[in-house]
């Protein structure tokens, strides 16, 4: 079940790891993403750290992480493809797999509690 923040970022689990992404309303505001700058493997984060940077024709945006871990992994794939964040924002676009302990996700909203959440910016 994916998880989302205010900040527009989603995650969901996948075994012991984390994946980490921007969500579809994010990916939609940035317009066409030109490059994405991930984190290192191995790096740690608080939650709420800047982890990584979402360039569009738009903007720059930093992405923050939802959770405190270890960054497992990086999608590879948006090296060559950024655009996969347009096409895939909440699937093949993710951007880390973090290790993480699991005890703070608590105040994160389920996808009928982000959706409100994106009516009320309305």
């Amino acid at each position: 079940m994916k998880r989302f923040t205010k900040d527009h970022e989603w995650l969901e689990e996948d075994g012991e790891l984390v994946v980490v992404g921007i969500t579809e309303h994010a990916q939609e505001q940035l317009g066409d993403i030109t490059f994405v700058e991930l984190p290192e493997v191995g790096r740690t984060l608080a939650k709420g750290d800047a982890f990584a940077v979402v360039e569009s024709v738009k903007a720059a945006s930093d992405v923050y992480s939802p959770v405190a871990g270890e960054v497992a992994e990086v999608n590879g794939a948006l090296d060559e493809r950024p655009e996969l964040v347009n096409e895939a924002a909440e699937g093949d676009g993710w951007f880390a797999k973090i290790r993480s302990s699991g005890e703070e996700r608590d105040d994160l909203m389920d996808r009928a509690a982000y959706d409100a959440f994106l009516k009320s910016l309305a």
